[in-house]
């Protein structure tokens, strides 16, 4: 499970017990996620009935001066109405803490379950509830500088031989050949706002085909909305080795996120390179982990090559991978 930093049953019911939730009754590893370390806290809650909350320690990528944007980012959105979960401030009133040197936040516990095959209906709703996020984005105050870019992603994979890239998968090098010429081909003046950058279905919690919760919003920067439609496109309609795409899946996630907010003709004309960009990041993202991952950190190395694939299918594709 993704839990780098072990912390015991003392520490952590004496970490609780600076806010105002109750007492801990139990603390579960979660196995999802990458760069952090995630628990299931149970609480007695406030009024004795009981209470779950999801305690994160931030390890790997996060730069803890970009947590007060990030925290403040859920509880802007919270306020607004999205489904994202609120942070949990503690008895001082601050959205964060250090432990072992690391900062730590308590957030609020959406019921739901993220989908492992999602659905035409069930992508319908994420595309709303990301259109909601956008527009309620606009409102927020505060500003971070988007370091995914295409032009990072290009770089990450030039720090990589062409021998270690084949030594992943021998068509890897020639993807990594084509990041330059996809951060040339980046558009700027489309519309903006704070955008989640990360919305696989495995961020998003559902109660049957309705979005009950957002989640893991700690790649949040400004930039392009259709870029992080495009994105979400990519981490929704293909099966997970990025081999086939579901069409039905794809129209029903642009038509939701379209019900909300329509895109502009420029934005729907660079969906397919937005599309490709979204998935180099990925694939830069993937190999730089499969390098720098600990050997024996509990989680698994993912492949960048499902992502390799997504790409070549935008690129053959063009408006067709929308249609």
């Amino acid at each position: 499970m993704a839990v780098y930093t072990h912390l015991g049953s003392e520490r952590l019911a004496e970490l609780i017990a600076s806010y105002d939730v109750g007492e801990l009754v139990s603390a579960k590893g979660i196995a999802e996620g990458i760069s952090n370390s995630n628990w299931l806290i149970e609480t007695t809650g406030r009024d004795g009935t009981g209470a779950r909350y999801v305690l994160t320690m931030y390890e790997r990528r996060i730069d803890v001066t970009d947590l007060p944007f990030f925290l403040g980012l859920l509880d802007h959105l919270a306020a607004e109405g999205c489904a994202v979960p609120a942070t949990i401030h503690d008895r001082d009133g601050a959205a964060c803490r250090e432990v072992e040197g690391k900062a730590v936040a308590l957030i609020e516990f959406l019921p739901g379950v993220s989908p492992s095959e999602p659905s035409p209906a069930q992508a319908h709703s994420a595309g709303r509830a990301l259109a909601r996020v956008h527009l309620a984005g606009t409102r927020y105050p505060h500003t971070r500088q988007n370091p995914l870019t295409a032009e990072n992603s290009a770089g990450i994979l030039a720090r990589f031989s062409e021998s270690r890239l084949a030594g992943i998968d021998p068509d890897l090098p020639a993807t990594a050949a084509r990041a330059s010429d996809i951060a040339r081909q980046m558009l700027g003046g489309l519309p903006e706002s704070i955008i989640h950058s990360d919305l696989f279905p495995d961020n998003v919690l559902m109660l049957g085909d309705e979005v009950s919760g957002l989640i893991d919003f700690y790649f949040a920067a400004n930039g392009a909305m259709a870029y992080d439609l495009a994105v979400t496109h990519a981490a929704w309609a293909f099966d997970p080795r990025g081999e086939t795409i579901d069409a039905a899946v794809g129209r029903a996630l642009v038509a939701g996120y379209e019900s909300v907010r329509p895109l502009s003709a420029e934005e729907r004309a660079a969906l397919p390179l937005l599309a490709q960009a979204g998935c180099l990041r990925f694939v830069a993202s993937r190999t730089e982990d499969w390098f720098d991952t600990p050997g024996d950190a509990l989680v698994r190395r993912k492949d960048p090559m499902e992502f390799a694939r997504r790409l070549e299918f935008y690129r053959d594709a063009g408006q067709g991978a929308f249609a």
